[in-house]
């Protein structure tokens, strides 16, 4: 074996194609696991996709070691594959950013019609001509490799600024393109193949599935934060909701950290919704949340309690819990036009996460059959109240 056969020759045709299997297997059980846990449209197209890519490349790799005679059928199901398996994998980008419309599936799976139509003509090209074996090889498959440099084209025209990622996906789709050209310009136009073009027919796909499986991770890792992120958080806040507020206290207090409660209540807020609307006490609490956050920003995290409760959970002992919960009411009544009353509880030896919610939240009790619109501390004398 010489230095060039690493490059453009066989084995490297093999090696090249081992690789790009190897990714594909990745993307494929990763798609895989997503569509038995998720259940998408989008996981079933794209492992439907991968599939036929995974096959097509078993192809390749069998049409690398065989011989010439029995390389024509093989040659016309890998290009079939290749044709079909783009339009899919297109497909599922496209649905892994948005829902498909049935005009979309229409679209998509016209080009699939067009392909088996192509695929089928292609079949009778032979007894429609007449020249060398040679001549009518070039013809008879040279239509679908020119229909998937079109496809190539109109993905990039159509799809960029339909997903996100764009620059992934040109990058691929672009890199896609070059590799069908030297494709189609060593098979089709010249005598004999370059050299050069091979190397880039061999090794430049690598690169292509790499930019796609970085595609499809970043996706899916977008889709699991934002899955999380909404289980964790109240819808019309932002807020943290409950059950994770909860769970960040006990944390806390398990490992008897020096942490503060402040629970807070929008005044008069049911008058307010009979007044003005729902839509104006939703808008009340929103603008109440965001001043709670921006006042609470690298010292602890709010939640959303529930109705117009919402909890501050301090995490900086250097903190006076009593001065930040004025302060957050002073800017809450200036600038959000609402009023709020509120309690506060240190944490102590001994408490739980329960004890240390229920005394904020019976000091909050007490500032609101008090007065409302103040700051009241926890004692003891509130615990007999």
């Amino acid at each position: 074996m010489n230095l060039s056969e690493l490059f453009v020759g066989t084995y490297a045709q093999v090696y090249a194609l081992s690789c790009m299997l190897i990714i594909l297997l990745l993307m494929f059980f990763m798609s895989l696991r997503l569509l038995v846990d998720r259940k998408r449209k989008a996981y079933m197209t794209l492992s439907v996709s991968l599939a036929a890519v995974i096959f097509q490349h078993v192809l390749l790799i069998v049409l690398a070691l065989q011989d010439e005679a029995f390389n024509q059928w093989l040659y016309s199901a890998e290009q079939l594959l290749k044709v079909v398996s783009f339009i899919f994998l297109n497909m599922a980008v496209y649905q892994l950013y948005n829902s498909t419309k049935k005009r979309d599936t229409l679209y998509f799976y016209s080009l699939l019609l067009v392909t088996l139509l192509l695929f089928a003509m292609q079949t009778q090209i032979p007894g429609w001509l007449s020249g060398s074996p040679e001549q009518i090889r070039l013809l008879q498959h040279i239509g679908l490799e020119l229909y998937l440099f079109g496809l190539i084209l109109l993905g990039l025209a159509l799809l960029p600024h339909r997903v996100g990622q764009s620059g992934k996906y040109k990058a691929a789709m672009i890199a896609y393109l070059i590799c069908q050209l030297a494709h189609i310009v060593n098979r089709y136009v010249v005598e004999t193949p370059m050299d050069g073009l091979r190397v880039v027919e061999n090794f430049l796909p690598i690169i292509v599935y790499f930019i796609l499986f970085l595609f499809v991770f970043d996706r899916v890792v977008e889709l699991m934060q934002t899955i999380y992120r909404s289980s964790i958080t109240d819808g019309l806040t932002g807020l943290y909701n409950r059950k994770y507020l909860l769970k960040r206290v006990v944390q806390y207090t398990a490992r008897d950290l020096p942490v503060s409660i402040l629970f807070f209540d929008i005044d008069n807020f049911k008058t307010l919704n009979d007044t003005r609307g729902h839509q104006a006490g939703d808008d009340a609490l929103r603008r109440v949340a965001q001043v709670l956050v921006e006042e609470s920003d690298e010292i602890g995290i709010v939640g959303r309690y529930g109705g117009e409760e919402l909890v501050v959970l301090v995490t900086d002992s250097s903190i006076k819990p009593g001065v930040l919960a004025e302060k957050m009411r002073v800017r809450v009544e200036r600038d959000v036009g609402v009023t709020v009353s509120a309690g506060y509880s240190k944490y102590r030896d001994g408490m739980t996460a329960e004890e240390l919610v229920r005394e904020a939240d019976a000091a909050m009790y007490s500032a609101k059959t008090t007065g409302k619109n103040k700051v009241v501390k926890y004692t003891k004398s509130l615990a007999k109240a």
